[in-house]
């Protein structure tokens, strides 16, 4: 598998996610610049410039038409894809975290930070499709977890109902309507939740944590069906369609590290066997910790955002669909 490199960032990756064809990749940093690239050759098909801070969170919605982003500027904004145009900023009283759209790219949900005497808010906003330069500056829905505060979010299929990762390691589902809280597993993890991936059909998603594991969880009844165990802080978990894998990537921070050794710092794309929970593959290259990792939604390929400000696009090769490390096993999806 040989990588194609997109050096388009001068510092380090904070998430990065294919479109819903799998044709276009977006990658944001923390230069304040949000990328777009073509998957298949690697080339820069343009640039979104307009926050002035770290881009934190972005998200494409079903038809590749809109892209949301969420910044340490304290603005959310609303961006046509082909254009490269701002079409609408929505400003808060703290950094934006996460944003994620709905299934059918109706709406959006963003979570702010806990900041300056301002609490962690997570907010849906209704997207006008129709004239997506006049958005409702309120929200359609907003409440404030109680407790820990919320890291990372998703929608599930259940309408009105998001999935939150939380600092304390905690899973929840809440009512954003209400802003009560469903359901929620308070040891899911035991450190914090870093990423929050949903499978193809949404019915269970994978999260993974500081505490140096990743689990899949039921989006229905948070049940914990499988989980991932390494020896070092995960900072990123994706779930690979048509295969039966999950792609970790982590790493200790630099500054942890006290030998210069790649496997030392653990720097590598793990993959692990999504029935069996067993290690099957590593693929190496990123000088720093790897904070990002998207699958392409075929499963013909994965990208990853480094802490090395390199975004790294493997397609895989034919060995990949053919391997099967367990025998004769059909899994099905």
């Amino acid at each position: 598998m040989r990588p194609i490199l997109l050096q388009g960032h001068e510092r380090s990756l904070t998430q990065i996610k294919f479109n819903t064809d799998g044709d276009l990749l977006f990658s944001c940093s923390k230069d304040s610049v949000i990328n777009v690239w073509y998957s298949h050759n690697g080339e820069r098909l343009g640039t979104y410039g307009g926050h002035n801070g770290t881009v934190w969170t972005v998200d494409s919605d079903p038809s590749t038409d809109l892209m949301i982003s969420g910044s340490a500027d304290n603005m959310m904004k609303l961006w046509q894809v082909s254009t490269g145009k701002c079409l609408y900023t929505w400003e808060f009283p703290t950094a934006v975290k996460r944003v994620a759209f709905n299934e059918d790219g109706t709406q959006v949900v963003c979570i702010t930070e806990q900041r300056m005497g301002y609490q962690c808010a997570i907010r849906v906003f209704t997207i006008n499709r129709t004239e997506p330069t006049k958005q409702s500056k309120e929200p359609l829905h907003m409440f404030n977890p109680i407790g820990s505060k919320a890291t990372v979010c998703a929608f599930t299929p259940t309408p009105n109902v998001i999935i939150t990762g939380h600092e304390s390691g905690k899973v929840a589902l809440f009512n954003v309507k209400s802003g009560e809280e469903i359901e929620n597993n308070e040891r899911a993890h035991g450190d914090v939740i870093t990423d929050l991936q949903l499978s193809k059909d949404w019915t269970y998603c994978i999260t993974s944590s500081k505490d140096k594991s990743a689990r899949i969880h039921d989006t229905k009844n948070l049940m914990v069906i499988k989980t991932y165990t390494t020896e070092t802080p995960l900072n990123s978990a994706a779930i690979a369609p048509g295969r039966p894998y999950i792609l970790l990537g982590g790493g200790q921070e630099a500054m942890s590290v006290t030998t210069t050794s790649l496997r030392q710092g653990k720097f590598e794309t793990r993959f692990w066997h999504k029935v069996f929970e067993e290690e099957v593959g590593r693929v190496k290259g990123h000088f720093g910790p790897i904070n990002t990792i998207a699958v392409h939604p075929q499963g013909t390929a994965y990208a990853s955002g480094g802490e090395d400000g390199f975004v790294r696009v493997h397609h895989f090769d034919e060995s990949y669909f053919k391997a099967k490390p367990y025998g004769d096993i059909e899994i099905m999806d």
